[in-house]
């Protein structure tokens, strides 16, 4: 709404048809859409309302249109009222029923007082392009400044990609820069975030200067700390370029898979549970396995960290490429290698974003990698020089576009998901 209020061409109510029409007259499930409706069937179903509409064809969803009616209503009220459509009248007080049915405490002077914040984006280069990325409460923009300079700084190019010496050193960059994460960021409108201290050259220069090819420096000796890893997806990524040349690169979250899994009733959409994004105390993870600090504690009114990194990248003072994700904690490092690929590997959109990652935050101590991406031989020289690894089934989500020199649009929807690139 105040994104519209500000560069919106078209009618408000025009541009919430479509999602009305889907959410009104149904879509056909997808096979990765029915698998994950599948895999939290039991978490779906505990409660009456959320079971109703994301259960009520389980396991056959893939014969039957997914419906959502009375989310359909939600999205006509906010397109006849736009913001106050959400915030005010039917829909806050359905949302308020269900605070007092779940003892919830958000209140009507909540949702009153709730309002979006423009902010400045992070800046930063690589070589010569220039960075443009999330700042706080998000971590994305700052941490993946660092990790840029991290790798400009240590020529992690002269290495041959996702060999032993390119991922240790890409893997000891993201692990100072996390830690950084976990100490230093949180929200700026009720902590002051050492911004410029963190992207100083020097500092960086410091912070990377000690880092060896083949050596892993245990995240004991960057600071303690040891717990288990998750990961959730349910965050929404995409980006576009029009015909004109403007760019817009989002990110959407509701937190973890399906949120709280909790469906205001009558009002058709889920809650999320975006409170696990706080720190709940100094040192205790959430379920990415991230720590915090008092930097990001919980406070009222204040907003979470979170790892979104919308990116946009010029290049020559030129539109140069598009890029985001979902992933949780792993969003950072999907973006970062994801921009590598391209830049440092000449790799085009799609070959960037099918890419296997791979992703280290410090803590736990532990390398996450893909299926299928190393091989006997090198999983036992990281192994030997100290890498605990962990395979994970997939990385990340990329959506991302590439403008090429001749200005025709290079699309790479990660196939790991149900993403697509397409052209009007």
């Amino acid at each position: 709404w105040e994104v519209h209020k500000k560069f919106g061409s078209l009618p408000w109510d025009q541009l919430l048809a479509p999602a009305i029409d889907l959410a009104e007259n149904g879509f056909e499930v997808s096979v990765y859409m029915s698998d994950m409706l599948i895999r939290y069937h039991e978490k779906l179903s505990g409660f009456e309302e959320t079971s109703k509409i994301f259960q009520k064809d389980y396991p056959n969803f893939l014969t039957k249109k997914f419906i959502q009616k009375d989310l359909a209503q939600t999205l006509k009220i906010i397109a006849k009222n736009g913001r106050d459509g959400f915030y005010k009248g039917k829909v806050a007080q359905l949302i308020i029923n269900e605070m007092n049915s779940g003892t919830g405490i958000i209140s009507q002077t909540d949702l009153d007082n709730y309002s979006s914040i423009w902010r400045d984006p992070i800046i930063g280069y690589f070589k010569n392009h220039k960075i443009i990325s999330m700042g706080p409460p998000s971590s994305g923009g700052i941490a993946l400044v660092q990790l840029l300079n991290g790798a400009e700084q240590l020529e992690t190019k002269k290495y041959n990609h996702n060999s032993l010496e390119y991922i240790n050193t890409v893997t000891e960059i993201e692990s100072r820069v996390y830690a950084d994460r976990a100490t230093h960021l949180g929200d700026p409108d009720y902590y002051n975030v050492p911004q410029a201290s963190l992207l100083n050259k020097d500092y960086l220069f410091n912070r990377f200067n000690e880092i060896k090819s083949t050596i892993k420096t245990p995240s004991s000796e960057i600071k303690e700390g040891s717990f288990d890893i998750n990961e959730s997806n349910e965050t929404t990524h995409f980006s576009i370029v029009d015909k004109f040349g403007n760019a817009v690169s989002i990110t959407t979250t509701i937190n973890g898979a399906y949120g709280s899994k909790v469906v205001v009733e009558g009002a058709g959409f889920l809650l999320n549970n975006e409170m696990d994004d706080f720190s709940v105390k100094p040192g205790y993870p959430n379920m990415f396995g991230l720590v915090g600090g008092e930097a990001n504690a919980i406070e009222p009114n204040k907003r979470m960290l979170s790892s979104m990194t919308p990116t946009i990248i010029e290049k020559d003072n030129n539109l140069y490429m598009v890029l985001g994700t979902p992933g949780g904690s792993t969003i950072i490092t999907s973006v970062f290698q994801t921009i590598l690929n391209v830049i440092d590997y000449g790799m085009g959109m799609q070959e960037a974003v099918d890419s296997k990652k791979f992703h280290h935050q410090w803590l736990p101590d532990v390398l996450v990698v893909e299926e299928k991406t190393l091989s006997d031989e090198l999983n036992k020289e990281l192994t030997d020089i100290g890498h605990k690894i962990v395979n994970r089934s997939s990385l990340g989500r990329m959506d991302c576009i590439l403008i090429n020199e001749d200005g025709s649009l290079d699309g790479g929807a990660d196939k790991r998901g149900d993403n697509t690139a397409i052209g009007y």
